[in-house]
């Protein structure tokens, strides 16, 4: 790494289908803060690409801001928190969970989405027949955090969840704002925006495929109104298989032990994550 590279001064480390790209964009509408758009995935997926090949992601940052990044999938990455800690030992982390249901069934819907995958939620959701054990195990938070923690100290990592950005999300921001050491900002227009959301309409798969080499040319022209209705002429509702009550209860019952080990690592009443029939023991 080249002595004048930049590594960033925070992570927003996940979790996936957590709010953590609402958070990203409430960050990157603060003059204080520089995220680069791209989740890099150094630290995970492409840490053999080097340091200096990272670094370029924080190159653009205007003097006095402060850069970071966020890329979701270091929670539950196995050898991500150990490279944090050997490279910016420091740094300020945050992570954002949300019901561990929820977020398998939202990470489904974004791959069937996406045309990644094709089969009913049960061909992915169950231990037995799954094909991508990413969904079931991404939402074991108490043996991802138990393995952040054995790297950072508890008070280095913010830990937030999914209710507090739908209920509370100016309380969010000044909460992530103290944590990484920048002024609060919180951006009034975005404060409802659902960001990857699953139910908007969608361009059908094959059309997707054939424009998807334009991307980056067809992108500054989101947002004009000619452009938007060409686009709702063929965008199409997705038709997402429904997650059946028999796997939401088994789904419940997976997560239900780490769910209660999870509330007492971190402090905070999970009870409504648990099935019924755990909630009052």
């Amino acid at each position: 790494m080249s002595e004048e590279a930049t590594l960033p001064h925070f992570i927003i480390l996940g979790a996936v289908k957590a709010a953590t790209t609402w958070l990203s964009y409430q960050l990157q509408h603060n003059p204080a803060v520089f995220l680069p758009d791209p989740e890099p995935h150094f630290f995970s997926s492409e840490y053999d690409r080097g340091f200096d090949w990272y670094c370029k992601f924080f190159r653009d940052a205007a003097p006095g801001q402060l850069p970071g990044e966020k890329s979701a999938d270091y929670l539950a990455h196995p050898d991500a928190a150990r490279r944090v800690a050997e490279a910016v030992p420091d740094i300020p982390l945050v992570v954002q969970l949300r019901n561990p249901v929820d977020r398998a069934y939202s990470d489904y819907r974004m791959l069937y989405r996406r045309g990644t995958i094709t089969g009913k939620p049960e061909d992915y959701l169950i231990r037995s027949t799954t094909r991508l054990p990413r969904f079931l195990d991404d939402g074991l938070y108490y043996q991802h955090l138990q393995r952040w923690f054995d790297h950072f100290p508890r008070e280095q990592i913010k830990i937030l969840l999914y209710e507090d950005v739908r209920e509370r999300p100016p309380w969010v921001m000044e909460q992530v704002c103290d944590h990484i050491g920048v002024p609060f900002h919180f951006a009034q227009e975005l404060e409802h925006e659902r960001i990857n959301d699953g139910s908007a309409h969608l361009l059908p798969l094959p059309v997707r495929k054939l424009f998807g080499p334009l991307k980056g040319a067809i992108k500054p022209l989101r947002g004009y109104a000619l452009f938007e209705a060409a686009r709702r002429t063929i965008a199409q509702p997705v038709r997402y298989p429904p997650l059946s009550p028999s796997t939401r209860a088994y789904l419940e019952e997976f997560y239900a032990t780490d769910i209660e080990r999870l509330a007492s690592l971190i402090g905070r009443d999970l009870r409504h994550w648990l099935p019924a029939a755990r909630r009052a023991a």
